[in-house]
């Protein structure tokens, strides 16, 4: 099988083989759903392929690929036994309603395994990517004539609060120092969990001051380089959504956090295997760490500086909601933070210039009312 082959990379462009090979699985991926699903999404496939960005398109086909598992296993729409086999009249019967009730169903299943029964549970968010997907199917197969209706028109509307209805999750600038000041002394953290940061400390520092000084996505932090840095011109390459790329000026924190991670504590490249030496942060294992474990990580120091649990910890992306409060909070220009963060329109970096850090706090500081006390005479 092709997916047992080795995968050599023959790089011409000027990306670094692992942003290309990335590209690669991501596309193997979608072409491997492709491939189970039925023969006469051809044209959706091609509308994919040309209109959306790679991770976007793997979403959508994993959609489409659950919805048609659905058409088989929970209706009688088709009598088809794998995806597959479904055929296009078996699409033509289906009806606006018929989808309404797949995205009610959407909301609350259950997956009965061997040992187990999963219980899954969608956001109303992830309910709209659902809709999304199978919208956007529909009318590909409509405006390609292979359906006779557009039925897109009777699905029922979700409602999805807007960006500007949502409280920011950030961290405040005490938060942030609390979760700083663990990753460099150890303290708060568990005996077990200080077993591994007496190896990985530097490298934990040095992922969360890149997050909190540039709010870097995590695919952006996870596939730097120690090739993707130039110390002695003060930058750094990342590359961004819609094969962008960016040059980063290093600021003195920065520089001796990356510096110290690199000279003191990062394996040798004697040691690694040839597709990591490259990458900047490994894992014990001397591997190019994971998005997983990055999340983990992130999740562990910020539930430290946010004095919860573990669980309750925040993610990568809301350290880059942080760094953009802060900026802005420091009296940067949005359009500047806007550049900065890879926002496409201001309007997404106006939301963290109205989310004022400890706006609510400051507001009632300062309206306190005299109150008889007991004892008051």
């Amino acid at each position: 099988m092709a997916s047992d082959k080795k995968i050599r990379i023959h790089n011409k462009s000027n990306k670094p083989d692992n942003i290309v090979l990335k590209e690669h699985e991501i596309v193997s991926k979608c072409e491997d759903i492709q491939r189970q699903l039925p023969k006469f999404l051809r044209g959706f496939f091609a509308y994919l392929t040309g209109n959306v960005l790679p991770m976007t398109r793997l979403a959508y086909l994993n959609d489409i690929k659950f919805f048609c598992n659905y058409l088989i296993e929970e209706t009688d729409l088709t009598d088809a036994e794998d995806i597959s086999d479904i055929k296009l009249s078996d699409f033509n019967k289906i009806k606006a309603i018929d989808i309404n009730i797949f995205i009610d169903y959407c909301r609350k299943y259950t997956v009965e395994k061997e040992h187990e029964i999963v219980v899954y549970e969608n956001s109303n968010k992830t309910l709209a990517r659902k809709k999304s997907s199978i919208s956007v199917m529909f009318k590909q197969l409509y405006r390609d004539e292979l359906v006779e209706r557009n039925i897109t028109d009777g699905f029922d509307p979700i409602r999805v609060p807007k960006a500007s209805e949502r409280e920011i999750k950030a961290l405040q600038d005490d938060e942030v120092m609390k979760m700083l000041d663990a990753v460099s002394t150890g303290i708060h953290l568990t005996p077990k969990e200080r077993q591994y940061w007496e190896k990985t400390k530097k490298r934990d520092k040095a992922i969360l001051i890149l997050f909190l000084t540039y709010g870097l996505r995590l695919f952006e932090l996870q596939q730097l380089n120690v090739s993707s840095f130039n110390f002695k011109r003060g930058e750094f390459k990342i590359y961004r959504k819609r094969d962008k790329e960016a040059i980063m000026p290093l600021n003195e924190s920065v520089t001796i956090a990356v510096s110290d991670y690199l000279e003191t504590e990062r394996a040798d490249d004697d040691s690694l295997d040839e597709v990591h030496k490259d990458a900047l942060f490994l894992s014990l294992q001397g591997k190019r760490m994971t998005e997983r474990q990055i999340r983990e990580l992130v999740k562990k120091y910020s539930s430290i500086g946010l004095s919860t649990s573990r669980k309750a910890g925040y993610s990568p992306h809301k350290l880059r909601a942080t760094a953009a409060t802060s900026l802005i909070g420091r009296g940067n220009s949005i359009f500047d933070v806007q550049a900065l963060l890879d926002h496409e329109q201001v309007t997404t970096t106006q939301l963290y210039a109205s989310h004022k850090m400890n706006v609510k706090r400051d507001l009632v500081k300062d309206m306190e009312w005299e109150l008889e006390r007991k004892g008051r005479k």
